[in-house]
C-alpha cells in the first residue's frame, strides 16, 4: 500500500515518540548499555531515546508516511546547506506496518524531500547488526564508506 507523505505537525510528536521507541527497541544500541551498566543516571534507554526525540523534532526536519490516515512510517533529517549533503538521522517504521515495504517507501521520500531542498548526496548511519536496514540502504544504490566502534566506559 503506498504512502501519503507529509512534514509531521506538533500534535503527531507523541504518536511519533512512541512509534521509534517500539520499532528501535529490538535494535537499539542504548538498550545493550542498560544491560551493561544499568540505566544511565537512572534513565533508562527508552528515557533517554525520548529526550533525543524532543530535540529532534524541535530541530530536524521531520517527514511522515500516513497509510489510510494513520502514522505508519517517519524519517528526520537535516541538511548541510553548504555541501548540500543531508543527513538522514531516524527512520522508523510502525511495527503493525513492518515487513511490507513501507521503510524503502519512507527512504525514498525522505531523500525526494532532500533533493526538493537542494541536496545532492545523503548520508546515513546504521548499526551493523541491523541486518534489515542495511540490506534496504544497499538495495537503495547506498554505498558502505566507513564503519565505527561505538565504546562507552562508566567513569
Amino acid at each position: 500500500m503506498p504512502l501519503v507523505f507529509r512534514l509531521a505537525v506538533e500534535s503527531d510528536f507523541p504518536a511519533l515518540e512512541a512509534m521509534v521507541i517500539e520499532a528501535f527497541e529490538p535494535i537499539t544500541w542504548q538498550k545493550k548499555l542498560d544491560r551493561d551498566f544499568g540505566p544511565l543516571n537512572g534513565r533508562d534507554w527508552r528515557e533517554r531515546w525520548s529526550a533525543r526525540l524532543a530535540n529532534i523534532f524541535k530541530t530536524q526536519i521531520v517527514l511522515v508516511g500516513e497509510s489510510a490516515g494513520d502514522l505508519a512510517a517517519m524519517a528526520t533529517a537535516t541538511l548541510d546547506r553548504a555541501a548540500m549533503l543531508g543527513f538522514i538521522d531516524v527512520l522508523a517504521v510502525g511495527s503493525k506496518f513492518q515487513g511490507q515495504g513501507l521503510g524503502r517507501q519512507m527512504l525514498r521520500a525522505v531523500i525526494e524531500h532532500l533533493k526538493s531542498l537542494g541536496c545532492q548526496f545523503v548520508n546515513l548511519d546504521c548499526l551493523t547488526d541491523n541486518d534489515v536496514g542495511n540490506a534496504l540502504y544497499a538495495s537503495e544504490g547506498f554505498v558502505e564508506v566507513a564503519r565505527h566502534i561505538r565504546w562507552f566506559k562508566k567513569i
